[in-house]
């Protein structure tokens, strides 16, 4: 037998052994594709059957930005409960809110959080991805810095804020402003005077903090790493950043560190910042240095961007509804005679502002995404359907706010929805958990709700707002967990006033 004879053979046998492999695979995968389908626990909940057996359409359109209107279209076809993925369940009723994120008080168990979507392998516990006994610590003694006397403490300093933020604006009247920008400058500096005891000084410069820059343009990224979490792939993610990148993302994040641990280094002071609560009421079984650090990096990040977001998406609104738009203007300027009589309580008084900030969330909420939870031992049943223990089962807040399964004109902006109009008496308000619900609902929330009231109301107290014709198309974005704004261009036209002598 000669070489090439040899080599024939040789040919043969790997052609043979590659066939039988491949052969084997398909089979694998064939196998895969009806137990996936058919056989699985979850085999009779509605969803496409591509879905069922694969993750990879639902890796593609997360990464592409376009996940949350696919899932809106799947609500739209199957209907309020869709299997999404193999180990996967998406809910929009307000029934399943209560199950997945209710109490122990309300009969149900706790459903731990799908770590997958939060930062891996991160030793320091923060009140977000803490454990049920860690995030009752630690939300315990934050808790006082969010109290309703912690809030009529902290007025001063929005107060500040918002008088930095109208005056930097008055400077700019008449000119293309970017309110995503001002919404962001003001947002963060009040979070950053209220974690770390000084702000970035957007307000003052005018631009973005290097830190808050980073933070926002790493939006993408949550998306990617929801992947690789899910691909196991966590241990090597260092290997994916350039040595260069990485050294400067690091430069970056030390800022707050830097910051924190010099505020946390002055201790407990008279002011009213979320450091000096924590250190006022810490009986040494607190939080740890460490989990005070890493909570005001958190604190800041969702304090700031989701404010924010909400702000921009109200305004953007309200600008494409005139009818809104003027009878908000009308309430706030009836009420109040000079700016120095806006204050949180009288904010809080105007019901058509609330509707207004209501239907914001609803229409365009910051947190678009579900907060996946983990279904306990034993499983779990909800709508209907068993769900078994490990499963991933979420209420995505987008999908459900805008589905006419909840909402009468689902994509229409219609703030008296909130108000009692008959027309929108069927709408089912306790879907809607846009801070989420629970005993692990965001601890922030009724801080937000004041911060957004009153520079709402400032801002159309002092300016006549028109959008302009570049960001009549702003909404139409992209959703990376949270919503990649692009700027909204905005000009603003001081009102001017006849000053009144008060006797």
């Amino acid at each position: 037998m000669d070489i090439s004879q040899i080599e024939h053979v040789f040919i043969l046998a790997f052609n043979n052994k590659l066939a039988f492999l491949l052969a084997i695979l398909a089979l694998y995968l064939l196998i895969a594709a009806i137990y996936y389908s058919y056989i699985h626990p979850l085999a009779k909940v509605p969803g496409p059957k591509l879905y069922a057996i694969t993750q990879i359409p639902y890796f593609y359109h997360l990464t592409q930005g376009s996940w949350l209107d696919k899932l809106n279209k799947l609500h739209d076809q199957y209907g309020p409960v869709v299997r999404f993925a193999p180990n996967d369940i998406s809910f929009i009723t307000a029934d399943a809110v209560k199950i997945i994120y209710g109490t122990k008080a309300s009969g149900f168990a706790p459903f731990d959080k799908d770590l997958r979507m939060y930062r891996q392998g991160h030793p320091v516990k923060d009140i977000v991805t803490a454990g049920h006994e860690d995030h009752k610590r630690i939300r315990r003694h934050l808790a006082y810095a969010f109290s309703t006397k912690a809030l009529r403490d902290q007025e001063s300093i929005l107060n500040h804020y918002a008088d930095k933020f109208i005056s930097e604006l008055c400077q700019r009247a008449g000119t293309d402003v970017d309110m995503v920008a001002w919404f962001n400058y003001v947002a963060f500096d009040v979070m950053g005077h209220l974690s770390l005891g000084q702000p970035f000084g957007c307000l003052d410069t005018g631009h973005y903090h290097p830190w808050i820059t980073l933070l926002l343009s790493s939006i993408k990224t949550f998306s990617f790493m929801t992947v690789i979490a899910r691909l196991r792939f966590v241990q090597w993610i260092h290997w994916l950043i350039p040595a260069h990148q990485d050294e400067t993302l690091k430069n970056d994040l030390q800022f707050v560190d830097s910051a924190a641990s010099t505020r946390l280094s002055i201790g407990g002071t008279k002011s009213p910042d979320i450091m000096s609560c924590i250190l006022r009421y810490d009986n040494g079984k607190g939080m740890s240095k460490a989990e005070i650090l890493e909570n005001a990096s958190l604190l800041i990040a969702a304090g700031g961007e989701t404010t924010a977001t909400l702000l921009s998406g109200t305004t953007y609104y309200l600008l494409t509804n005139p009818d809104k738009y003027k009878r908000l203007v009308d309430e706030i300027r009836s009420t109040f005679r000079s700016e120095d009589e806006i204050t949180l309580l009288r904010a809080n008084q105007l019901q058509y502002l609330l509707a207004v900030l209501n239907e914001g969330l609803r229409i365009y909420p910051p947190s678009a995404s579900g907060l996946a939870r983990i279904t306990p031992s034993g499983g779990k049943s909800i709508e209907g359907y068993w769900i078994p223990e490990n499963t991933s089962v979420s209420v995505p807040h987008q999908p459900a706010y805008l589905s006419a399964y909840n909402f009468k004109d689902p994509r229409k902006f219609i703030p008296e929805r909130w108000l009692g109009l008959e027309k929108y008496a069927s709408d089912n308000r306790d879907v809607l958990q846009p801070f989420s619900a629970g005993p692990r609902d965001c601890i922030g929330k009724s801080f937000a709700y004041a911060e957004m009231r009153l520079l709402l109301t400032r801002l159309l107290w002092r300016f006549d707002l028109e959008l302009l014709p570049e960001s009549k198309d702003w909404i139409v974005q992209k959703v990376y967990f949270l919503h990649e704004k692009p700027k909204l261009h905005v000009r603003m036209t001081e009102v001017i006033r006849e000053s009144l002598e008060i006797t």
